[in-house]
């Protein structure tokens, strides 16, 4: 990069607060620190509870990793559950993940235990022993809580866990469940479908309470092997491409020779120098890049992956918004989310003649396929991006009998390459074209949403269906098309 702003971004916005607790036992499973150690400081017996507490996560953990500290964990379901939204969010400290540091926590946590627990062994026989013994654990587990809950607070839900003497336990526990290959089968990672179907985009590790890389750490049977995952699946209900899932190896590598690879064979990864950057909105760029080296073979609909970050490597998926016939330029349209760290990178480090790695084209999602002669594109908001070179596309096959394209914005602003498309309406009859926008006075053309369009469209089982958009506005569609009596296997579609 020319640009030398390019690597300021890199934590600003990074990590993400995103919904953890999946399972009532998740969500309160820290009101059982009420019972300990809040109510053993009155009645310290109940301190005992800790011990058969350490020994089930122990033998959790030989079969399943830290899937204790993910699921079940009291502190984990108070970090997660409660401080989350109060919690400085911050990156975990290097040295607070570091195995050494671990090593000696756990060392000092055991030799106080065993120091403590030798001395209460004194008391054996005595009706004060179990009072004792149980002050012990309350004692070490209070710690635990009021150090943790700081952390949690003024750093990152999970930093604790990051040197959890519990949480050493565990791994080695896991470590004899690996080195005996009894937790084969029982070992459920988070796998990817395939590596090649992953946008690299880091979503995965922004959400990931432990702070990890998936992404970068898949092996090769395209499983997340690090003994510090603690298999909560917040990167699997957050990752973009839907590509994540939580497996035994079997079933890892029973879905991954199942993959159809279609729109991810021919990617060529290399170099393309940033030509041109237009403003189209006051919040939408559209970004012009010549490859330096290779070709690519564009079909509209696909994606290309842009990098914005070198160390951690990070790309953004961007659907292809246009494309010479050589194969050698391309152009993407670029929305500015909010305090976004993707396109607060783009928008504020790109630069013209700046060189960016780039991968692609990707995807079979929303192409045109042989045989589909009618056709119905629904876009929302920026999702307009690949329908323009998708009705350029389709125009040109003189095989297809209409093209309906419908977009949905809230503004009137908001609307991208309108022009061009009501020429085209008047250039080939096939095509129609219905911009919809739903909270604009100054909008003199149809008000509401794409659902109020589709409605009134004639559209049977034999259009195929394309769409690009917000998860609402899809759902929405699906429903409608439902009703239209469009069957499922004819709609395609993907988020944006």
């Amino acid at each position: 990069m020319k640009n030398p702003e390019y690597q300021a971004e890199l934590y600003k916005n990074f990590y993400i607060k995103t919904e953890r607790t999946f399972t009532r036992l998740r969500k309160y499973a820290w009101l059982f620190l009420f019972v300990a150690p809040l109510g053993a400081w009155w009645f310290p017996e109940i301190g005992l509870l800790i011990i058969p507490l350490m020994l089930t996560l122990t033998i959790m953990a030989f079969f399943n990793g830290k899937y204790w500290c993910g699921n079940i964990c009291p502190h984990g379901s108070l970090f997660d559950g409660v401080i989350l939204s109060i919690s400085k969010n911050r990156a975990i400290p290097g040295f607070l993940k570091n195995r050494w540091f671990a090593a000696v926590i756990f060392t000092w946590f055991m030799v106080m235990l065993g120091i403590r627990l030798v001395k209460v062994m004194s008391l054996w026989g005595e009706t004060s022993f179990p009072a004792k013994l149980g002050y012990i654990f309350t004692m070490n587990y209070t710690v635990v809580t009021i150090i943790g809950l700081l952390m949690a607070i003024f750093i990152t839900p999970r930093s604790w866990c990051s040197f959890c003497p519990m949480g050493t336990m565990e791994k080695l526990s896991y470590k004899l469940g690996k080195l005996t290959k009894f937790n084969t089968k029982t070992d459920r990672k988070v796998s990817v479908a395939h590596e090649e179907m992953c946008h690299k985009c880091g979503k995965c590790s922004r959400v990931c309470p432990a702070q990890l890389t998936p992404y970068l750490e898949f092996d090769e049977n395209g499983q997340f092997s690090n003994e510090n995952c603690i298999r909560c699946e917040t990167c699997v209900n957050n990752c973009p491409a839907k590509i994540l899932s939580v497996r035994n190896a079997e079933g890892a590598k029973s879905e991954r020779q199942n993959i159809d690879l279609e729109g991810y064979r021919e990617k060529v990864r290399t170099d393309a120098e940033i030509t041109e950057i237009t403003d189209l909105t006051d919040d939408t760029r559209r970004f012009t890049f010549k490859l330096l080296r290779d070709r690519m073979k564009f079909k509209g609909g696909q994606f290309i992956l842009l990098k914005i970050h070198k160390d951690p490597e990070m790309f953004r998926a961007y659907s292809i918004a246009g494309y010479t016939e050589d194969g050698t330029e391309f152009n993407v349209i670029v929305k500015k989310a909010p305090n976004g760290f993707g396109t607060g990178i783009i928008f504020d480090a790109f630069r013209v003649g700046d060189v960016i790695e780039v991968e692609g084209p990707l995807g079979d999602e929303i192409v045109i396929k042989n045989g589909d002669n009618k056709l119905l594109f629904i876009a929302g908001g920026i999702g307009i991006t690949p329908f323009i070179p998708l009705v350029d596309e389709a125009l040109r096959d003189e095989t297809i009998e209409s093209v309906k394209l419908v977009h949905g914005v809230n503004f009137k602003k908001d609307f991208i390459h309108q022009e061009q498309f009501e020429k085209m309406t008047t250039d080939d009859e096939r095509f129609q074209y219905y911009p919809v926008a739903a909270s604009c006075e100054t909008w003199n053309g149809e008000k509401g949403f794409v659902t109020d369009v589709i409605d009134k469209l004639n559209i049977d089982n034999s259009h195929k269906v394309l769409m690009c958009g917000p998860p609402p506005m899809i759902d929405a569609s699906l429903n409608v098309l439902q009703i239209k009596h469009v069957d499922r296997e004819n709609i395609y579609y993907e988020s944006a």
